[in-house]
């Protein structure tokens, strides 16, 4: 792990509107779409700190300071059945919160994109500036694609689960309830326990080749 101060702050500060954006994004959506759930708990807010979740919180900076940011926000609290149009409605308050991280790492692609450079092409940009933008690109890339993921409790299960007809999707989500979240942290875990002994990290190699792709396709740049 890097001792870095401009890597440690810089990384510090994309993770609190990464993680903070998501969930209020998912709430924001819930919200406008006829759900008061999210509004009872307080969650409809851009105070950012009533949407972290210490686990997912810690797993994020550990992974990022390491190679590749994974973690996750506390959950928005949403009930599909009060809103409008419970499926799709549902739908795009879920995926609300990894566009969310998308359209963050597009804001901060551009300024890297057009970040000044020097006479032989080098980005001419402080070590912290350089820092904060390279990192909010690949964590909210990282948090995106980490949370389309079909594994609960990220995103990705139940997006995977709205798009199922009724009895499989119920089988779905209830056997993401009973071992979703163990499995999750036995992977993450265990990837970057085999990555850091030399090995494969699994979850890393699925992330590592579409992060690769948008980042070049967003910043210009090679990752």
């Amino acid at each position: 792990m890097t001792n870095d101060p401009n890597l440690i702050v810089a990384t510090l500060i994309v993770i609190f509107f990464a993680i903070g954006l998501h969930e209020y994004a998912h709430c924001k959506v819930a919200d406008m779409a006829g759900d008061p759930t999210p509004g009872i708990y307080g969650r409809v807010t851009l105070n950012l700190t009533k949407h972290f979740e210490p686990l997912g919180t810690l797993m994020i900076i550990i992974t990022s300071l390491s190679g590749i940011g994974i973690g996750w926000g506390r959950p928005a609290p949403m009930d599909p059945r009060k809103m409008n149009n419970p499926r799709w409605d549902f739908f795009a308050a879920v995926i609300a919160g990894p566009l969310s991280n998308l359209a963050q790492a597009i804001i901060f692609g551009a300024a890297l994109r057009f970040a000044p450079v020097d006479p032989i092409g080098k980005i001419a940009l402080s070590p912290f500036v350089y820092m904060l933008l390279f990192q909010g690109v690949t964590i909210n890339l990282a948090l995106c694609l980490f949370n389309l993921f079909p594994l609960g409790p990220l995103d990705g299960h139940w997006l995977l689960g709205l798009l199922m007809p009724e009895k499989p999707r119920h089988y779905w989500y209830k056997f993401n309830a009973q071992v979703g979240t163990i499995a999750l942290i036995v992977l993450v875990i265990g990837s970057q326990l085999m990555s850091s002994r030399g090995g494969p990290d699994i979850l890393g190699m699925i992330i590592i080749t579409p992060l690769s792709a948008l980042f070049k396709m967003i910043t210009g740049r090679p990752f």
